[in-house]
């Protein structure tokens, strides 16, 4: 007990010592490590109680011997070293001794392991020395990061998800194996790492110690003690002044006084005086390394001055009066030239140019905001760019000049529509009246007079009926002409009085037709159809028998269906669809063609479905023209947009032509010929060859061949509408000017 007491003194003296001159042995780490460590935390406490009365025991014999100690520490240094270096060797047995007696009382069949056998230096264990970095850096490289050394640290081999699968599958050991992120490498955790993560994920002490707070014990005490706990005396260098600081300060004072060294102050003051300069370009100031590396863009370079500017410019340049006036009325951006040109005689006289500054700062703001974006020019031919077409020439015939101009109406034309024969021509006008024309003498054979403005008029297609429809505000008239032969016109008539009402028993028509009598049918009236609304479009189907009214403010009845035979109407749906334009029915088909301001539905008549739903692209849809084979169709819009749809192809537009600087108001399709053709307010008719193939894998053919003018432009309208001769390629057209006109 005496022994142990002496060598923990010694120990401690030891340890103050060593930390205060820096320098220990081996021996000594090795006997405080030894005595500090223990393999087994099971027998910490007895451990704890026979050091304990030891230190008890080793504080009597010490609290004897301190006058003799500080006598050997003072006097004899050089004894108290020997005796420390035995008394050390003596502690080491001891130790040594009292830890085989107590594995040996243990267990007698376990060997003595080594006590450094688990220890390991951070040092050496880490093979990649990036530092505290994301790993994610190093995903798209090969390597993973540097040894001390500097070289890169190939990434190991990774299966994929199939040898993961077959791994958790076959290997028992999977699912204590984790990924080292350092390395790369699968690292396997041992019973104590398990036991250790358990325990931290139940919120338990990491080292697994019974104890959680153990007993503090206080080495340097408040309590005032008798003797230090190192009685080494104090360095002389801890109360002399710093012979190396004061060189120091000896050096910084005389660069202060030589103006070398400047206060942090004064330098702060310096730079808030001194204005800071930014190079737009900084060619002239970068060395030629940097220059190699970066993209050279160089500045744009001024135009060179001509004529113009020469302070005597030959008189041509010279502005006139007029030019002038002109000149000074224009705004800056729409001049030609920012300047007046003016002679002089002399180079002397010339005065200073008052826009210099102007024109400079103009210059440094293109330097400063121009794009500095290196474009790779690409030499391709423009020709190559252009999609060949064939000529106009190969595509006749098609109307290239005007042949007739049909006047008698004194305000807009409306609307036209020519009978099936193309042998009559009828047209509304806003002057409330409806005439009828002979196509090849252009001369006028029937007036009637109508309450109204006729917004809408459409020539029966079925030849063996001479009808013709016209919607009159609230109003649609049924008429017949007179014209043509008087068998065909009493054929009609007789057909319209022998054909018998028969309405559905419990439903209630949504219109009642009004047969017309004395008067009104000597002048052609046959029936009247009363809207609620007023009546913008109406449109025949093939056959001649059925045809339809749209009202775009009816809401439910918007669109109403008629039944010329049996003369009863219906409604079609229950619902608005929106504000429709107007109505077509498919010319083969049982299919209803409905325009609303941005969609084209189509309906199934026989199923009453919905079968397609069209994405015009438009912001408001004018006009619709449906092909004869029923596969395409031609939309105009007030946004100028011509658009060509392929019902086979998508719903979506096919093409989208901008041929019109203004609103298109009327669409049309030629019956027998590929053309079509759209009427503006730019006061044009633009006729397009549009060619649909048989062969469904070979798209339209679209190219446009003529421009027809001659509508005049009034009160900011063109032309209104625009139809195809029934078996010729002609158009006529008519406009606000109080015009028709035949292309031909």
């Amino acid at each position: 007990m005496v022994i142990w007491s002496i060598a923990r003194m010694d120990l401690f003296h030891d340890k103050s010592a060593s930390e205060s001159d820096g320098d220990t042995t081996d021996s000594e780490e090795s006997v405080y490590s030894g005595l500090e460590e223990e393999p087994d935390t099971s027998d910490d406490e007895e451990v704890k109680n026979d050091d304990k009365s030891d230190s008890e025991n080793g504080d009597n014999s010490e609290s004897d011997d301190d006058e003799s100690d500080k006598e050997n520490v003072i006097d004899n240094d050089t004894e108290d070293k020997d005796v420390n270096q035995e008394d050390t060797n003596t502690v080491n047995v001891a130790a040594k001794n009292k830890y085989n007696d107590k594995n040996n009382t243990r267990t007698t069949s376990q060997t003595v392991e080594d006590e450094y056998y688990h220890d390991s230096s951070d040092e050496e264990d880490i093979r990649n020395t990036v530092g505290n970095i994301p790993m994610e850096w190093y995903r798209d490289y090969p390597h993973i990061g540097y040894d001390v050394e500097g070289r890169k640290l190939i990434k190991p081999k990774k299966g994929d998800e199939l040898d993961e699968f077959l791994q958790r599958m076959d290997n028992p050991d999977y699912w204590r194996t984790v990924t080292n992120k350092m390395t790369g490498q699968n690292v396997l955790l041992t019973k104590e790492d398990v036991s250790l993560i358990e325990g931290l994920m139940l919120q338990r002490t990491p080292g697994g110690a019974k104890e959680t707070y153990e007993p503090w014990i206080d080495f340097f005490t408040h309590e005032t003690m008798i003797h230090p706990v190192t009685n080494r005396p104090a360095d002389k260098r801890s109360f002399i002044p710093s012979k190396w600081e004061k060189l120091k300060v000896g050096q910084m004072v005389h660069a202060i006084k030589m103006g070398w060294m400047k206060r942090s102050t004064e330098k702060k003051e310096k730079e808030d005086d001194e204005p800071k300069y930014h190079m737009l370009w900084k060619d002239d100031e970068e060395n030629e390394a940097t220059r190699r590396y970066r993209a050279n863009i160089p500045a744009p370079k001024a135009t060179l001055p001509g004529h113009v500017e020469s302070y005597n410019p030959p008189p041509e340049y010279l502005f006139t009066k007029e030019e002038e006036e002109q000149w000074l009325s224009q705004e800056p951006e729409e001049r030609r030239m920012n300047f007046i040109p003016k002679k002089y005689d002399s180079l002397r006289l010339v005065p200073a140019y008052s826009s210099f500054v102007k024109e400079r700062f103009e210059r440094c703001l293109d330097l400063y905001l121009c794009p500095r974006q290196q474009q790779t020019r690409m030499n391709i031919n423009p020709e190559d760019l252009i999609p060949k077409l064939p000529k106009p020439k190969d595509l006749q015939p098609f109307p290239t000049q005007q042949a007739i101009i049909y006047k008698g109406h004194t305000d807009i034309v409306r609307c036209i529509s020519a009978d099936p024969t193309g042998q009559w021509l009828a047209s509304g006008c806003d002057d409330e009246t409806v005439k009828f024309w002979e196509v090849l003498t252009g001369r006028c054979m029937k007036t009637l007079k109508v309450s109204g403005t006729p917004r809408c008029i459409a020539w029966n297609p079925n030849p063996a009926i001479c009808l013709c429809l016209v919607a009159v505000d609230q109003s649609l008239l049924v008429l017949n002409p007179g014209l043509g032969d008087k068998v065909l016109i009493s054929n009609t008539d007789s057909m319209i009085q022998n054909k018998e009402t028969s309405e559905p028993a419990g439903k209630s028509p949504p219109l009642n037709w009004t047969v017309c009598e004395d008067d009104q049918y000597d002048e052609g009236y046959r029936f009247i159809l009363s809207h609620p609304k007023e009546i913008t479009h109406v449109s025949w189907h093939g056959k001649g028998d059925y045809f339809a009214s749209v009202m775009p403010k009816g809401d439910s009845k918007a669109v109403l269906i008629h039944q010329l035979s049996k003369q009863r109407s219906q409604n079609p749906f229950s619902k608005p669809k929106g504000l429709v334009q107007c109505v077509y029915f498919h010319p083969i088909r049982p299919f209803l063609f409905v325009a609303t301001q941005r969609y084209i539905r189509v309906y199934n008549l026989l199923k009453q479905e919905l079968t397609k739903k069209l994405m015009t692209s438009c912001r408001w849809v004018s006009s619709m023209s449906i092909h004869s084979g029923g596969d395409n169709l031609v939309i105009g819009s007030y946004d100028c947009k011509l658009t060509w749809f392929d019902l086979d192809l998508s719903t979506k537009p096919y093409q989208t032509l901008r041929h019109h600087k203004k609103a298109i108001r009327q669409v049309s399709f030629h019956k027998r010929y590929p053309l079509f053709a759209s009427a503006s307010d730019d006061g044009t008719v633009i006729v397009c060859h549009g060619m649909v193939y048989n062969d469904l894998l070979q798209n339209p053919l679209i190219v446009p061949v003529k421009v027809l003018h001659g509508h005049k432009i009034t009160k900011d309208l063109g032309v209104i509408d625009c139809e195809f001769h029934p078996t010729q390629p002609w158009v006529f057209s008519s406009g606000a000017d109080g015009t028709i006109r035949l292309f031909t």
